[in-house]
């Protein structure tokens, strides 16, 4: 069968295992899983099946459980189940219930391998998954790693169907009559990577019907540059890091005849988190007076007369950890309080600065609520400029040592939509035109945040003057 062949010669191409290694098959039971574990036993592949049960839709996961346990019975193949109380583990860690079935999952699924000794976890992933990841990042802003997408292998775990298309899987799983579970929220286009996969894509395809082809080969040519990025930035970190008392020198001669000075700059820098816009700004100074700081949150480089000085920062504030917010969610923990959400028709809305009012068909899935970022700005309320956020936190007389503490809600296009307790975004008001209105309100939060001589909320919930 040509497509088997297809198949072996895609994982002897991409090393991504040997003939008689144990493989375990994550599968949730939809239908690109189901094909890849059919295609394994077609191929007489080692393999087990493991499935995670997150608890998080009720009868449905019940049933998707029922489904893949069945599924590896037909197949004898031995079959790993894990249930996991998602929600609670969220709650307890800050995070959102996707990160936390992320981290859960991945967890698991190296537990099992380790201990039943297989030597790689098969994820189903295919040619439109790693087109809505490309897509997704370059929304956002990326570099080069993320125009490559979704490799074929990445340590332990590989992507066998990387080869196929999302209408090679449907057509196949139709030709197999295949069963299959699916689920409900994939067809929500809430989220940003359903609203590429249902609305983006299929008006790409009308310009280009190989599109997946094009994306396989684009990503390949990005992948083979990154490759080449990074042995140069290797070879440059050599010779410009100069190691003393745990603080690497940068001389500045040799930063400025660096060519591009902006990409090798940044590559060079961010291992140490430091964003693109502050590598832009640190540029810029590069001819003024020395003794000007740029920080990443975890680094500091000073400039100074001959050189960069990098060192890691002791002492600071954590901040706001990255919590994604969903569409279903009402409410979300923070380190020093809660943000409470909810969704209305009616466009009425209280001057608080507490709460913003939001267009809720504005929102793109999943939000990040998160401490401040070098190189943030945003458009406040009733400007039509963009403000830089460290120049409003001077403007407002927001106390250093709360400036890390104060959350910024972002929309999934990476635009500010509310900096909380002060101003939310002049792009994401009410309008004549709004019909659906989201609403996120603070609550007991411990910080006090100065805004015209208003306290936001003690510890007891009541307000202080």
């Amino acid at each position: 069968m040509i497509l088997l062949q297809n198949l072996e010669s895609y994982i002897r191409k991409h090393a991504l295992f040997q003939a008689g290694d144990k493989i375990l098959l994550a599968v949730s039971g939809g239908k690109d899983s189901v094909l890849m574990a059919h295609l394994f036993k077609l191929s007489g592949f080692n393999f087990g099946i493991a499935h995670c049960n997150f608890n998080l839709r009720g009868a449905e996961s019940q049933r998707d459980e029922a489904f893949v346990k069945m599924l590896a019975a037909s197949m004898d193949v031995p079959f790993h189940l894990v249930h996991f109380q998602t929600k609670a583990y969220a709650a307890r860690h800050k995070v959102s219930t996707q990160m936390a079935a992320r981290t859960l999952r991945y967890q698991w699924f190296e537990e099992v391998r380790l201990a039943q000794g297989y030597k790689a976890i098969a994820l189903a992933q295919h040619q439109n998954d790693a087109i809505e990841t490309v897509l997704l990042n370059l929304v956002r802003g990326t570099g080069i790693a993320g125009m490559h997408g979704i490799l074929p292998k990445r340590g332990w775990l590989i992507r066998p169907l990387l080869f196929l298309s999302g209408e090679d899987i449907a057509a196949l799983v139709k030709s197999f009559e295949l069963d299959y579970v699916e689920d409900s929220s994939n067809k929500s286009t809430d989220y940003v990577r359903n609203k590429l996969r249902l609305k983006v894509i299929p008006y790409l395809k009308e310009m280009n019907p190989n599109l997946e082809l094009t994306f396989e080969n684009n990503m390949q040519r990005f992948a083979e540059t990154e490759l080449v990025l990074q042995t140069t930035v290797a070879a440059l970190k050599k010779k410009l890091f100069a190691e003393k008392e745990g603080k690497y020198y940068l001389a500045l001669t040799k930063v400025k005849e660096l060519k591009p000075q902006r990409l090798l700059l940044f590559e060079l820098l961010r291992p140490f988190n430091f964003t693109e816009s502050v590598v832009d700004e640190l540029i810029a100074s590069l001819n003024k007076q020395s003794g000007t700081s740029f920080y990443s949150n975890s680094h500091r480089i000073v400039v100074d007369r001959a050189s960069l000085i990098l060192s890691s920062r002791s002492g600071g504030q954590p901040g706001l950890s990255h919590q994604l917010i969903h569409p279903q969610d009402e409410l979300v923990d923070l380190q020093a309080g809660r943000l409470l959400i909810s969704r209305s028709t009616h466009t009425g809305f209280e001057p608080n600065p507490d709460k913003a009012y939001v267009d809720g068909d504005k929102l793109l899935y999943p939000l990040v609520l998160r401490s401040r970022e070098p190189g943030d700005r945003f458009k406040p309320m009733g400007m039509k400029s963009f403000k830089k956020l460290s120049d409003f936190f001077i403007d407002e007389k927001v106390p250093l040592s709360h400036k890390d503490e104060v959350p910024i809600l972002v929309n999934g296009n990476g635009e500010v939509i509310w900096v909380a307790g002060l101003r939310q975004d002049n792009r994401y008001r009410l309008t004549e035109g709004t019909k659906n209105v989201t609403i996120f309100e603070l609550k007991h939060l411990l910080i006090t945040i100065p805004k015209q001589n208003k306290t936001v909320a003690d510890k007891d919930g009541t307000k202080k003057p």
